[in-house]
């Protein structure tokens, strides 16, 4: 009975309280409205692959799509007016953006969940570059090597000693996964600790669609992130020097380790871009079975800074990081002022009461300090994100009461046995 009047109320609410909103003077709809038909993304033909199940995501939250501007909020391509047709890719989204005005120049479905591989990397180097000292030597441990066989690694030996700048270089040059393990434990106290700080850094920076499971990016239940999520996180990266010299650092020396009777060796950075592409800043690569390959990659031209983010790509017809270049090219063909939407602030979305841009509205994301105790992350901001959120909400309290009820039944059945 509690279960019918709880529904009757709940439907009440969305029948009075989902309206659609008025469209702004430009024929532009707000938030939580119908939107505009969704434009299909220039796509090149790719093979197909075997590839394990995708993750189902976490419920889509207007609120949280929406942010960096109301054009950012489709599944589809988004362009400013008269912009000619992007190059086609294999990326299933990706995102262009300016890296010193914020101003998002264009992409495809920007806010749909992705799985992140390796470029999650660079939200542990947002986290954790500052706290370390680079020339601090640090000493591997046994659980900093336990990484998924046959994932990328630096070749860190346990027991072995190296600066913490040789650790960084191993994780953007060769995209270590014990190099990831040691730095988030160094950063945090523990790789697990290092991951919660990472998720609370995405945060920071509003990167709401963005939940690290492991400080590597090798694939995790729950690991997601987004193409916007991952221009905010580089945008951070990219305005640290030591970043940028790691970035474009071509090779390095991993010392030897006398010790442990151990000869040095030579690493080279993976990123393609920094050698073929003029004026690269650099980036990170990633890939795995179920992320496919993922990529962020910056460059400079004409005084403008530019990156790129692509996630769920395929390397044939076109690699990765020359997917990445292509839209780098289409970016830098735009005006300077062009723009569909802007990345963030640090700091600046963090609850629903967060301020909007009078010239590129952003909606404010949900707080996490408001999700349901003991439920997921994505669950709370679904709570809060409007007739989505009150579904939510009437299933959750649904399934209680019916778990209540079935609990009586059995203390019935016992009674009566």
């Amino acid at each position: 009975m509690r279960a019918r009047v709880l529904a009757a109320a709940v439907a009440a609410v969305l029948l009075v309280g989902v309206t659609p909103a008025p469209a702004d003077a430009g024929g532009a709809v707000r938030a939580g409205s119908a939107r505009a038909a969704v434009v299909p993304c220039p796509k090149l033909p790719a093979p197909k692959v075997t590839r394990p199940p995708r993750p189902v995501p976490p419920p889509a939250v207007p609120a949280q799509q929406a942010v960096g501007g109301e054009a950012l909020a489709t599944t589809g391509l988004t362009v400013p007016p008269g912009a000619p047709t992007p190059p086609p890719v294999t990326a299933t989204s990706w995102l262009v953006a300016d890296l010193d005005t914020g101003a998002v120049l264009g992409g495809c479905g920007p806010h749909e969940y992705g799985t992140p591989a390796s470029v999650q990397k660079l939200l542990l180097a947002a986290t954790m570059l500052s706290k370390l000292d680079p020339k601090q030597v640090v000493t591997v441990t046994r659980p900093d090597l336990d990484i998924e066989p046959g994932s990328s690694a630096v070749g860190l030996l346990d027991r072995g000693r190296y600066s913490v700048e040789t650790a960084w270089l191993g994780l953007l040059l060769q995209s270590g996964n014990d190099a990831a393990n040691l730095l988030a434990r160094l950063g945090a106290g523990s790789a697990a600790a290092g991951v919660r700080e990472m998720n609370a850094e995405a945060r920071r920076l509003g990167a709401w669609q963005t939940h690290a499971v492991t400080p590597s990016g090798l694939d995790g239940p729950g690991q997601f992130t987004s193409a916007y999520d991952l221009a905010l996180i580089a945008r951070v990266c990219f305005a640290d020097p030591t970043f940028r010299r790691y970035a474009l650092t071509e090779r390095t020396q991993i010392p030897a380790q006398p010790t442990l009777r151990k000869p040095g060796f030579q690493i080279q950075n993976e990123n393609q871009l920094i050698y073929r592409y003029p004026g690269a800043l650099g980036g990170k690569t990633g890939f795995t079975d179920l992320a496919r390959h993922t990529y962020v990659g910056a460059a400079e031209r004409g005084g403008r800074r530019l990156v790129v983010t692509l996630l769920g790509a395929e390397a044939r017809p076109v690699r990765g990081w020359e997917q990445g270049a292509r839209l780098l090219d289409w970016g830098f063909g735009l005006p300077r002022d062009a723009s569909v939407g802007r990345l963030v602030d640090p700091g600046e979305v963090t609850t629903p009461s967060a301020a909007s841009s009078a010239s590129a509205p952003v909606a404010a994301a949900p707080n996490p300090a408001g999700r349901v105790v003991g439920a997921p992350d994505w669950l709370g901001g679904a709570l809060v994100g409007g007739a989505a959120g009150l579904v939510g909400l009437l299933a959750v309290l649904l399934a209680v009461g019916r778990r209540r009820r079935a609990r009586r039944r059995v203390r019935r059945r016992v009674a009566w046995d």
